[in-house]
């Protein structure tokens, strides 16, 4: 063997050797991701009327960024990761919480590149409703049909893993390979069309977006609505995507339409058909909203704090004034304001619409997106003092994370009262249940359900 052939260049764009040593490189470094428990009863525990996550530790692990390389792992977590206190990560590479290509840490290891960095992190899920995920139907040629409580996201997100959907699914229910095709909100509750294989997601996706697939819902509205097919086909735009914000925008929004229909009322609350043509990210909750009868419960879409008086009706909220909002308590016991005052300072506080703006707002919805940061902040605060305390009153924290021990979720805060109820296709129809907050409506149900065109393909 000659010394050329000996340093033969493995990173030659014609080498065969580059192309297995590449490979083989690729495999020695792929992180390995830990397998979930197969047995339900390590994960999942009921306790208080919830459905509860044993606390645990996940590991998450990456490649070193560039910017990381040549810093001490110290300075890395503690300048890039700021969602827990410096002193929590000193204790964390203490206590072997930390690694490096699997290796145990001090503070003052550099990092190089290439690296695996590795943080196990004590997970505390929110807890979710009792109620269990429903199977309405597992058709034979690959799609399975869910009846989804409210309070359970879908996928696996944010501070939610187990406590999805999918997870649910996996553990509980055996299934390996799922692709959700109706993708609904956490606090939303009805039917889902899951795939059990990528080809039969794409096809109801694809009768999904060609309108193949009819919609209908349920809710219970703030108000009564009026007698009458109601048809709103305002546009929708996102507002703010961490907020999960969206508004009617005549200008920007995109093509949105929804038919709504009256199934009864008590005179405070209307228990209302919808029917969605589009399907825009949060449309019903959006465009009840707009027409002035928002879905009762929605924390997001029916709250005083953040559209003021009107609720966004007829996209109408109040400018965002940090001297007012600091200012409430010298309010208190000044006499009310006569009902036609209100209304006109209301009016000179409303944002010009999108086909409105001008010089002095360019754009209408900086004033909506800090009022809805500000109640945010607020949740926020009120959830750490609420935080469970011991019999001394003082605040209970978690013995091997040191996070606090939040308060269980109140049952109005685990749904809002929409529900995705009947999904019709080529053939096929599928309904779940109406929840117990629909129950006034189950005789007139009959009266608005969709009845495919024969002529239909």
């Amino acid at each position: 063997m000659t010394d050329s052939k000996k340093h033969h260049r493995l990173d030659s764009a014609n080498s065969s050797d580059s192309s297995k040593y590449r490979k083989r490189q690729k495999k020695q470094n792929k992180i390995e991701k830990p397998e979930d428990p197969k047995d339900p009863k390590e994960v999942y525990y009921e306790s208080n009327g919830l459905q509860r996550i044993h606390p645990y530790f996940h590991n998450f692990a990456t490649y070193a960024k560039g910017r990381w390389v040549g810093r001490t792992v110290f300075e890395v977590f503690s300048k890039e990761f700021r969602d827990r206190p410096v002193d929590y990560y000193l204790k964390a590479i203490k206590q072997g919480l930390i690694e490096i290509n699997g290796q145990r840490v001090d503070k003052d290891t550099i990092v190089r590149n290439s690296d695996i960095v590795t943080h196990y992190i004590h997970r505390h899920e929110p807890p979710v409703t009792l109620q269990p995920l429903g199977i309405v139907e597992n058709i034979k040629d690959g799609l399975l049909l869910v009846d989804k409580p409210g309070s359970i996201p879908v996928h696996p997100t944010g501070r939610y893993n187990f406590n999805s959907v999918i997870k649910i699914l996996q553990i509980k229910h055996g299934y390996s390979s799922l692709y959700p095709v109706n993708r609904l909100d956490r606090l939303t509750s009805g039917l889902m069309l899951v795939g059990l294989n990528p080809d039969v997601a794409r096809r109801m996706e694809r009768d999904l977006t060609s309108h193949r697939i009819q919609k209908e819902y349920i809710c219970k509205a703030k108000g009564v609505f009026p007698r009458g097919k109601i048809v709103c086909d305002q546009p929708i735009r996102v507002v703010a995507h961490k907020l999960s914000l969206n508004c009617v925008d005549p200008k920007d929004g995109k093509p949105s339409l929804t038919e709504f229909e009256l199934l009864s009322t008590d005179g405070t609350h209307s228990i209302v058909y919808c029917r969605p043509k589009t399907g825009r990210t949060h449309q019903i909750r959006v465009h009840l909203q707009f027409l002035g009868y928002p879905i009762a419960n929605d924390p997001l879409y029916c709250n005083r704090e953040v559209w003021g008086e009107s609720l966004g009706r007829n996209g109408v909220f109040p400018k965002y004034d940090k001297n007012l909002s600091d200012n409430k308590d010298e309010d208190k016991g000044k006499p009310e304001k006569e009902e036609s005052q209100k209304a006109a300072d209301l009016s000179e506080t409303r944002p010009k619409m999108s086909g409105q703006r001008d010089a002095d707002n360019i754009e209408p919805w900086v004033d909506l997106v800090k009022r809805m940061e500000e109640w945010k902040t607020k949740q926020e605060l009120i959830e750490q003092i609420s935080n469970s305390v011991d019999t001394q009153g003082v605040p209970r924290v978690c013995d091997k994370c040191t996070d606090p021990v939040l308060p269980d979720p109140k049952p109005d805060e685990l749904c809002i009262w929409l529900h995705a109820w009947r999904y019709s296709g080529p053939g096929w129809s599928y309904e779940t249940p109406l929840p117990e907050w629909a129950n006034e409506a189950k005789q007139h149900i009959d009266r608005v359900k969709y009845i495919p065109d024969k002529s239909e393909p």
